[in-house]
């Protein structure tokens, strides 16, 4: 069901590939899923599981196979044929047995004595990729009326680092979101985490135990979408503002083909006339830039968290190294200098033990001259 599957039936809004295996033709959303819909039977993507010898009916009709071959298939493929144990032992299933000969038996065995062999065994990466995992297969809401109703569409959305810098080498995608069609779009904007918005305006040298008033995001809550020649604003704060007017002016006083805008807050994932494969843009906090590609698009189906809540549902965010104090080299940096006397470089981080014990006397007043900053580290995301 996935929307890169090329299409034969001369139809808008099934998608066809523009650049084979790079992005498809623009389609609308919503009326993709109505086309998934007319095709399939409810049984296809119901939540409802099989019985086995309705399966096995189903299997032996479709293949074309005699019961006596799917007799013999039921006994080759069960699972007292892969039984490595005596009948009277419970096995424990995280232990590999010795002298397996199954391949993948010997390439787990291999990863269980590496990390057997190691001083952390698990670290809390490895320990939020299992979580990301639970959340992700089959995980069915307590009550009813948290389930995702049946035909829903899903779409997988990759978000990208903002390229701030000429020598810019993350080609990865910094998250991957999936997400309904009945999600708008400002709960795709709230679900994308990026350290510009936690950034503390201002120069803290002379009140270094000042807490800040604000974030940027508290304060900056202007932000756009532009997908398919359509500027999308989040308007939902009397502080809000329109920032893609800029570029919308400026197009027609170039002769550009015209550019549209819409509310964020209005407009569903389902709405959306896009293309897979395809980067769009995500701007917040003035010129923070985002590329955005929806990678898929199909209908959920019973293996999927099931469990509305949940949504939008992360299922990768990348990791990145912390910066660590210059003096220390061992805490996260959490203020970063500039024309300061006492730093080994010009801008400078410094952990906040190191940044005190060397700006500060024992009374807390400031020595030499310098301005210093808060600083996030990207790795808070981690």
């Amino acid at each position: 069901m996935a929307a890169s599957q090329q299409s034969t039936v001369p139809n808008s809004n099934i998608p066809e590939y523009e650049y084979i295996a790079i992005n498809t033709k623009p389609f609308h959303i919503g009326s993709f899923r109505d086309e998934w819909l007319k095709r399939l039977k409810p049984k296809d993507y119901s939540y409802q599981q099989e019985d086995t010898e309705t399966f096995e009916a189903n299997f032996a009709e479709a293949m074309g196979i005699r019961e006596e071959t799917m007799a013999e298939l039921r006994s080759v493929c069960s699972l007292d044929s892969l039984r490595c144990h005596a009948e009277d032992e419970q096995p424990d299933t995280e232990v590999v047995p010795p002298g397996s000969t199954l391949k993948t038996l010997i390439q787990r065995k291999k990863r269980q004595d590496h990390k057997a062999s190691l001083k952390f065994p698990k670290n809390r990466h490895d320990l939020y990729a299992d979580e990301l995992e639970r959340l992700i297969v089959g995980r069915t809401p307590k009550t009813e009326s948290d389930l995702i109703p049946e035909g829903e569409i899903i779409l997988t959305i990759n978000v990208y680092y903002p390229a701030v810098f000429e020598k810019f080498s993350y080609i990865r995608p910094h998250m991957t979101l999936l997400m309904m069609g009945s999600h708008n779009l400002t709960e795709l904007r709230d679900a994308i985490c990026c350290i510009s918005d936690l950034q503390v305006c201002g120069e803290f040298s002379g009140t270094p135990d000042v807490a800040p008033d604000f974030i940027c995001k508290d304060h900056f809550k202007s932000a756009f979408f532009f997908f398919e020649g359509v500027f999308y604003n989040d308007m939902r704060f009397p502080e809000c503002r329109d920032i893609s007017v800029t570029t919308v002016e400026w197009a027609k006083s170039h002769n550009f083909p015209p550019f549209t805008q819409a509310k964020m807050e209005d407009t569903l994932l389902q709405d959306l006339r896009l293309k897979v494969g395809f980067p769009y843009l995500y701007c917040h906090q003035g010129d923070c830039e985002h590329l955005v590609i929806i990678t898929d698009v199909r209908l959920v189906n019973k293996y999927d968290c099931l469990d509305k809540k949940l949504y939008p549902l992360l299922t990768h965010k990348h990791r990145v190294l912390t910066q660590k104090c210059a003096v220390c080299h061992l805490f996260i940096a959490r203020w970063y200098t500039t024309s300061d006397q006492f730093a080994p470089s010009d801008p400078c981080l410094f952990c906040d033990k190191c940044f005190r014990m060397l700006h500060y006397d024992a009374d807390g007043r400031k020595l030499g001259e310098f301005s210093a900053y808060p600083y996030v580290d990207r790795g808070a995301f981690n």
